[in-house]
């Protein structure tokens, strides 16, 4: 009788499966192609609250439920309100000079050191000396009710250099809202990290198969890690060790509604949430899950990749449940 084959078990595209250093991912901007109708921010920090259930009209063509009423999983996002904590301007995509904002909150200033006097100005910068600006913003996380000290990330900005610094001047030292960057249909991914689960063994953590009842030396392990000679253990042997809180992209998922907490009429139901509370800024309820548990920070974006499968798909918000 043949060997059984089945596929290798782990994907070697994560590896090494070992935890994050730190919670909002670093994002290759660059990447991420540019559309014409995209303004101001190209990214967001946000909070998971949850998931729930939403009834929406499925008006997607070729669909099999098209103009019918369906209910679908849904995830929803709590955007608190950002500022601008720095300005980096760059020259051969390396850092030439940063411009520190000035009149930071204090809970900024609990998070990082930050000198007391900046010698850089924006308003003294050439344009023809750098090649890209990007901005480090901080959220303003003490209008919720999960933490109070804000998180940080690099986010890009659309449009040409000249409307990139336009941009920067306008909105520095003013409340940045998810909904001026960010509408209802609109693709998006979300970087961030997953659940934890801490020390587990090789069936959970890679999916091999049991061994038969009758083997020796236990059941929920590999049959061999190796021959005698060479007596070298392989990287690709599925092995104990951490699972979860790994750093992991979700694309394309779908925003179906954005809406400002204190004028909306769902605010009612999106008080005393399972181990999250009340939402009490800006939100976005995007279709399906998102990762990590309640409270975790994300970073939402745009699409790396669209697809059309998911660019089709047309949900008209009715309810929440």
């Amino acid at each position: 009788m043949a060997p059984p084959k089945s596929p290798r078990k782990g994907s070697l595209q994560f590896w090494p499966r070992k935890r994050a250093k730190k919670f909002l991912p670093s994002v290759n901007w660059r990447a991420i192609p540019r559309n014409i109708s995209e303004k101001g921010l190209r990214g967001f920090i946000c909070y998971k609250v949850g998931m729930k259930t939403a009834l929406v009209n499925d008006n997607s063509p070729d669909s099999m439920t098209q103009g019918k009423r369906i209910a679908v999983p849904i995830t929803i996002i709590e955007c608190p309100p950002m500022k601008i904590l720095s300005v980096r301007f760059y020259k051969n995509n390396i850092v030439a000079k940063d411009v520190l904002a000035e009149n930071l909150d204090k809970e900024i200033k609990k998070k990082i050191k930050i000198p007391k006097k900046s010698p850089n100005k924006i308003d003294g910068v050439k344009l023809e000396d750098y090649d890209d600006i990007k901005i480090i913003c901080y959220s303003l996380v003490k209008k919720t009710a999960i933490k109070k000290k804000p998180d940080l990330a690099e986010i890009d900005i659309s449009g040409s250099l000249e409307e990139k610094l336009n941009f920067v001047k306008e909105n520095l030292n003013k409340e940045l809202s998810i909904l001026s960057f960010f509408e209802n249909g609109q693709l998006v991914d979300f970087r961030g990290l997953t659940k934890g689960k801490g020390f587990q063994g090789p069936v959970k953590r890679f999916g091999i198969r049991l061994r038969s009842h009758k083997s020796e030396k236990g059941i929920r392990k590999v049959g061999s890690i190796g021959p005698w000679h060479p007596a070298h253990v392989s990287f690709r042997v599925a092995m104990a060790g951490q699972l979860g809180f790994f750093t992991r992209v979700l694309y394309n998922n779908k925003i179906i509604y954005a809406g400002k907490i204190s004028d909306d009429k769902y605010k009612d139901k999106l008080k005393n949430i399972k181990n999250y509370g009340n939402v009490k800024t800006d939100y976005v309820i995007v279709k399906g899950s998102v990762q990590g548990p309640a409270k975790r920070q994300l970073l939402i974006s745009n699409p790396l990749r669209e697809t059309k499968r998911t660019k089709k798909k047309n949900y008209e918000f009715v309810e929440l449940n």
